[in-house]
């Protein structure tokens, strides 16, 4: 599966199951850990949790390539690498916290047409 494949295939996910301020950066001009972030809020703890299960689940029927998540207990921060695009799914107090939007704002915001197509 190619990145802007999963990219797409994962917003259009997080916003079927209801996620808050989902967000796309392109990292690929400026970072090699992958091409894409995708950041995501979830209303609480198992809201975060169900967005995991429900991207697992789709990305995987769709073939993308295992990947590696960390922070599913905790379900604060759960990060899941697919290596050219890694995703984030947030508590709202803990993106807040982090801001990852702060930190890679060198990358570019994709809108919601670029993502989509």
């Amino acid at each position: 599966m190619e990145p802007k494949e999963l990219v797409q295939l994962a917003y259009k996910t997080l916003q079927e199951k209801m996620a808050e301020d989902i967000e796309v950066i392109d990292i690929s001009g400026i970072s090699t850990i992958a091409d894409y972030f995708i950041i995501a809020t979830g209303k609480n703890p198992r809201h975060v949790q169900s967005l995991v299960d429900e991207l697992d689940q789709t990305l995987g029927r769709a073939g993308a390539e295992d990947h590696r998540d960390e922070g599913y207990r905790a379900a604060n921060w759960v990060l899941m690498d697919y290596k050219d695009v890694v995703i984030h799914i947030f508590s709202q107090e803990d993106r807040r916290f982090y801001d990852l939007e702060r930190i890679w704002r060198s990358g570019r915001l994709l809108t919601k047409e670029e993502i989509l197509g």
